[in-house]
This record gives structure tokens, sequence and C-alpha cells, in this order.
């Protein structure tokens, strides 16, 4: 396991995306194959080789600045994970993960995230789902929102290019990253890339178009689509596919909604991501023909688990032992005496007989608070010595507001 310098990068994406099987060769990505090293160090990448020097597995990650319960903290976004494929099952990815663990823990990073390509992988690895997303769909005929929604004569709606409703656009964005949880802060070199509209990669769709709710003070909301153009004998068929939609206040929701239930010709508007308790559901008419599905999206692990529990607000006063075991971070395994409230935690080793023993991966799925550890308990993967002990736990891990990435990185 080692880091790599730039001649290296070919190597290492050739590895990478032939695990992802991705359409592409390194020499085909171009420019964007050297963006996400240029921006964040060689540092962050790590890559497993042979005993003849051939790279045959990768890992990096990004550095993040993320909205988690207690505030904006440091998170280490992981990606670009692959194994050659002559080389599957023989514990390449185990040692990047227990290196990459490693090499976080020493500079001082507490969390790490990420999207998982396959369910089964990562939790043996300490990571847990922690956040289940929606994808939307309604017809527009269906699509009428309620009279008592509430308006704002003041707010109008610009349908405008990228580069046009850039400003506004992160403007907007970065007021809601600060406090959504799940959301990270997008520096100039994420919104070039989200915005990016070249033909190569609009999928069969139209150009990427921004539609901005404008208010008195500036703007207050924004949805970034494409228009798929869809006909068949009885007319128009087109899909309207909203890549993100945010709004700061209510009468900004109804706007932009309105407003995106409003294009001639679009008989349908798809969302790729809302959060669970979007407004959407509860603006419409008729909530039952908004077809969801859920989505997983963020896995959550804890890289330093004391600090991580020490820094994280709690919605209730609770004091428990904890029994942790952590394969991949044996610096977190071990018993725990935790004490928490709204204020934080104070977390020390103990000799004290554990309330509950459960495996890190557990902690990090219900870190965000949108999945209670009850679930783990009831399924015999959590183990509690003290009656009631998890139900405490759960009341003080619990968030009413779900977390939402809606980008995956």
């Amino acid at each position: 396991m080692r880091g790599i310098d730039r001649d290296e990068l070919p190597e290492v994406a050739e590895v990478t995306l032939t695990a992802m099987i991705a359409p592409d060769l390194p020499e085909e990505v171009g420019e964007r194959l050297h963006h996400f090293p240029e921006h964040h160090g060689y540092g962050r990448i790590l890559a497993a080789t042979d005993e003849h020097g051939a790279i045959v597995g990768s890992t990096r990650s990004h550095a993040f600045d993320m909205a988690l319960p207690g505030g904006v903290r440091r998170v280490a976004g992981v990606t670009g994970v692959g194994v050659w494929p002559t080389h599957r099952r023989q514990g390449v990815l185990s040692a990047l993960m227990r290196r990459q663990l490693a090499d976080l823990k020493a500079d001082g990073e507490h969390y790490a995230a990420l999207w998982a390509s396959e369910s089964g992988i990562y939790g043996r690895y300490g990571f847990g789902l922690a956040v289940t997303e929606t994808e939307a769909a309604i017809d527009v005929h269906h699509a009428a929102l309620r009279a008592d929604a509430p308006r704002d004569g003041g707010l109008r709606v610009l349908l405008e290019r990228p580069g046009a409703a850039r400003a506004a656009v992160e403007e907007v964005f970065a007021r809601v990253a600060r406090t959504q949880l799940g959301r990270f802060a997008r520096d100039r070199a994420w919104w070039d890339r989200l915005l990016k509209d070249d033909p190569a990669e609009r999928g069969g769709k139209g150009p990427l178009r921004v539609s901005v709710v404008q208010g008195p003070d500036g703007p207050v909301g924004y949805a970034l689509h494409r228009a798929e153009r869809r006909w068949s004998v009885h007319g128009s068929r087109s899909v309207l596919h909203v890549q993100e939609a945010v709004a700061l206040t209510p009468a900004a929701h109804t706007a932009l909604y309105e407003h995106l239930f409003s294009f001639d010709l679009i008989t349908r508007v798809e969302f790729s991501w809302l959060a669970q308790d979007d407004p959407l559901e509860h603006l419409l008419v008729d909530h039952q023909k908004l077809e969801t599905t859920p989505v997983d999206s963020l896995w959550i692990r804890l890289v330093d688990m004391p600090a991580a529990l020490s820094e994280r607000t709690y919605a209730a006063p609770f004091e428990a032992v904890l029994g942790i075991t952590d394969r991949y971070a044996p610096w977190n395994a071990g018993t725990w005496h935790v004490e928490g409230g709204p204020d934080g935690a104070r977390v020390e080793t103990t000799d004290a007989a554990p309330d509950v023993s459960l495996d890190v991966s557990h902690l990090g799925a219900a870190h965000l608070g949108q999945r209670p550890l009850l679930g783990p308990l009831r399924a015999g993967l959590v183990t509690e010595h003290t009656p009631g002990a998890v139900a405490r736990l759960d009341t003080a891990l619990f968030r009413p507001d779900p977390a939402i990435c809606g980008l995956i990185f």
C-alpha cells in the first residue's frame, strides 16, 4: 500500500474505471482525470501494488466540510475504490481500507462517508448505511398543488443557462449546506463539475437549464434540470429530469414546484434526489400520485469513534457503557463510558460492563439520527445487556430532520 505521483494517475484510473465497469478509458476521460488530484492532492490517493510493482487496487478520498449533528465537520468522502479483476478476493481491498482508515486517523479526521456501489461490501469495513433518500416522479396532470400552499407574489422564477445562474445557485446552496444534514460545501471545482454541460454528457437529454426563484432580497431557491423529448402517436410524452431542487422558504418551494410542473410539452417530471421530509408530498393535492422509491445514499464510518461521539449533539441526556468491536480501526475497539446531552458528550474508556455491545458500523448507521439501533437489535446484530439501553440511546441519537447528500461523489 502506498501513495502515488502524477505520472501514475492513468494507471490508477485504469484500475478504477475497469472495476466500476465504466464506459471510458483513462485517455478518453481527458482533463477530468487530473481534476480531482490537482484540487485535493495526490496524498489522498492510495494504490495497492503486486509483486511486480503493477497497480492492482486503489482508493482515494475527498476532503469535505459536511453538516453533521453538532455542526459542520471535516469528512473524508471515500471514492475511486477498485481492484483489478485478476486480484479480487485476495485481500487487496481489505488492506486498502485498513491503510486508508489509519491514514485518516493520523491526519485527525474523525469521519468517512461513501456511496456504495454494492451494499454488501462496506459494512465489514465499519461503514453503516446512514441515509436513505427518495427518487420521485409524477405525471403533470396529477401535479396540482394545494390551494392553501404558501405563495408569495413577490417571488418570480427565472429560467437561465448554468453560467448566468451560477452565482445565485451557489449562494442558495451555501446557505442550505451549513445546516441540512448530509450536505457538503461545494467549492468552485464541484460547481464546475455539476454545471458542466458538454453535449457528450447529456445522455440523450437536452441542455442543462436552471430555474431560479428570485425574491426581493435575492435568490431563495433553484432547480437544475434537463428535458428529454419523447413523442408517440398521441403527442408529446416528454420528461423533465430534475437533478437538484433546493429552496430556502416554504413559499420558494411552492413557486419552484409549480414552475417545474408548468412546462409546455412536458408530461412527466422526475426527481433524482429528494430528502425524505421534502415538502413536495405535503404540497400536492393528491399525494398518492407521487411515485416514490427509497434510495440508499450515504454510508458513514466513525474513523475516530470517541472523538465523533464527543462532538455530536444529542436530543436528550443519556449515559451508557458501550462495548465496541472494530476490526479495521482497532483504536476504537473496547469498552467506553459515554455521557451526553444537547451540548455534546464525554467519552472515556472504562472497565465497567457494557450496557450495549455493537460493531462500530451500527454506530455509523445511527450517527445521523435517521436509522435507529432498534432494528439491528431485533435482528440480533446488537446485544443489549441492560434493558432499555438501546431505546434510550436511540432517543438521544434521534434527529427530526432526515439527511440528504444529493450528489454522488
